[in-house]
């Protein structure tokens, strides 16, 4: 994956007020089983969303999504999926970008190179697009 992003590069300062948010409206989604902030609470860097890996198939053994959301309204949405000793994953990102539009999307399997996508710019609308997406995953995942 390119473009590692730790909370405290790119966007600024996060929005502790958006992503305590996300986090109590995650917990109305069925694939949510718990969310924390990392390292602690008191100096967030990243919400972490915990999802339900028995909703999986056998072969995936966890999965959940970590959230960046800054102060400017940009953001990093990263899906992760554990199997064995190897990751799928994914992002959604809302910052600038030389080469692309404002907001793209990274793709699977590896979160490479980013592509034009919208998730939104509303926190709500993009925390509930992106588990749309989930929900759609696991489904593919099972029809497989």
């Amino acid at each position: 994956m390119t473009d590692e992003h730790d909370g405290t590069q790119g966007g600024g300062r996060l929005d502790r007020t958006t992503m305590e948010t996300l986090a109590r409206r995650s917990e109305t989604h069925p694939l949510v089983t718990s969310w924390a902030f990392r390292p602690d609470r008191l100096s967030p860097r990243v919400l972490e969303i915990t999802l339900d890996s028995s909703a999986y198939p056998a072969s995936v053994d966890a999965a959940r999504l970590d959230i960046h959301w800054f102060v400017t309204g940009d953001y990093y949405v990263h899906y992760l999926e554990t199997h064995d000793e190897t990751q799928y994953q994914c992002r959604w990102d809302r910052h600038p970008k030389t080469d692309l539009p404002r907001t793209h999307f990274h793709p699977p399997p590896d979160a490479g190179d980013a592509e034009p996508a919208s998730a939104g710019t509303h926190h709500l609308d993009v925390l509930f697009t992106v588990l749309d997406w989930v929900a759609e995953r696991v489904s593919t995942l099972h029809d497989s």
